[in-house]
């Protein structure tokens, strides 16, 4: 049996779903997808879709991963912001990565729609500033997305109008964002491989990838069986282990942690969140939090770049939450969990090609619930030979974390400890 999904909210409200058989033996496909995540069953569907036979690998079980642990707020934009990417491609191609991360929310807005996927799908997010520097930049980034590329969706707000929509003081100002939202992510995962699988795609369960041998037709092997394809898409992200040293290299594993408190009741979440809407700070450690169907407030915040222990930061994230909402000191936590996503140095996202047919897609650095799933439609777009779109990211150039594995981990906390200084100016 796949190992089970960690104890958090998401796994205890997790819609029914259907374990798959570990691989065994020798297949042929079409394409094989390493990971069973947002990206990896994005991908499957979306070549299955196209005609592909496809068979899906994952190591633990579907949505195991950050997609089945995250926040779950589906965002326009990149992590790292319009600027890099202008930087390093030119503004044209950095114009077209912005409409491409807006098409995504189109494409999870459809997907739900077209599977019925039942994900607890809300739109709205907002971006508060807690610092008087923070609100300048609000207002300079709004004014840059609007006046250079065309997005209408923001709306700004002062401290009261922040307070109009949230019980707390925290906040001096805010940028609404219609467009973006939020939803299960668990949910959405186990849906989009339930989409695949109507659609012909096979799925393994238990079944890490442990070596891949390239070529023309490439053998993907596992403990117990192999996957001979003519496409091979990696979809591992931070956990891509020793499966490849050059894209571990590229990517650092990123503990965050979340909480659940108990049900507050309609009345009461309602009363602290007046509109059911995503809300993350500006900080570079932020804060995020949102309802949940049953009137929970799923809170995160912190990170840890030197180790993943949900249980320790349980207390400090919960007084993270008390910082923004005091009135909820009397309220319990009734799950509390971490995993890991992937950042790249730049925090702008890294697909590409290993091999003619190997491709992957990873470092989408928190920001990756609308854009993993958009990125599964541009790596079957590539695989049919329109590979416009998804060129335009390989163009990206992204640098080792330094240190190599015994010290880039050291290395970056020592770089993080500034970024936490200045949050806090």
């Amino acid at each position: 049996m796949p190992a089970s999904h960690i104890t958090s909210y998401y796994a205890a409200s997790a819609n029914p779903a259907p374990t798959h058989a570990p691989l065994e033996g020798r297949v042929e496909a079409d394409a094989c997808v390493i990971g069973g995540g947002i990206a990896g069953c994005s991908t499957a569907l979306h070549l299955a879709r196209r005609g592909y036979r496809v068979v899906l690998l994952e190591a633990n079980r579907i949505g195991w991963g950050a997609s089945g642990r995250s926040g779950g707020q589906v965002l326009a934009g990149f992590a790292s912001g319009q600027e890099k990417l202008v930087r390093q491609v030119g503004f044209d191609a950095a114009r077209r990565m912005w409409d491409i991360s807006v098409e995504a929310l189109d494409l999870v807005r459809t997907l739900v729609a077209d599977h019925s996927i039942d994900c607890d799908l809300h739109w709205g997010a907002m971006y508060a500033a807690v610092k008087a520097r923070q609100r300048e930049e609000l207002l300079n980034h709004m004014d840059e997305v609007q006046r250079l590329y065309g997005y209408e969706s923001l709306r700004f707000l002062e401290r009261q109008d922040v307070e109009q929509l949230l019980a707390t003081h925290r906040y001096c100002a805010a940028l609404l964002d219609s467009r973006s939202g939020h939803f299960h992510p668990l949910n959405y995962t186990l849906g989009l491989a339930a989409a695949a699988r109507s659609l012909g795609v096979v799925f393994h369960e238990d079944s890490k990838v442990t070596q891949i041998q390239p070529g023309a037709i490439t053998n993907v092997v596992t403990e117990r069986g192999q996957v001979d394809a003519r496409i091979v898409v990696l979809c591992c992200n931070a956990y891509i282990g020793k499966l490849s040293s050059h894209l571990r290299a590229r990517i650092m594993p990123v503990g965050t942690y979340i909480i659940a408190t108990e049900p507050l009741g309609e009345a009461r979440i309602a009363e602290l969140v007046r509109e059911n809407i995503a809300v993350s700070d500006t900080n570079f450690v932020l804060d995020y939090f949102r309802r949940s169907a049953d009137h929970r407030l799923l809170f995160g915040g912190r990170v840890s770049y030197s180790g993943l222990n949900s249980f320790r930061t349980a207390d400090a994230t919960r007084a993270r939450m008390i910082r923004v909402f005091p009135q909820l000191t009397d309220v319990k936590i009734d799950f509390a969990w971490g995993g890991y996503v992937d950042i790249t140095m730049s925090r702008a996202p890294d697909f590409g090609r290993l091999a003619p047919n190997v491709y992957y897609l990873q470092g989408f650095s928190g920001h990756g619930l609308a854009l993993a799933t958009m990125a599964g439609k541009l790596l079957a777009e590539a695989a049919a030979g329109e590979t416009e779109r998804f060129d335009l990211f390989t163009k990206l150039q992204h640098r080792n974390f330094p240190g190599g594995p015994l010290l880039r981990t050291p290395a970056l906390v020592l770089a993080m400890l500034w970024y936490r200084l200045r949050d806090l100016l």
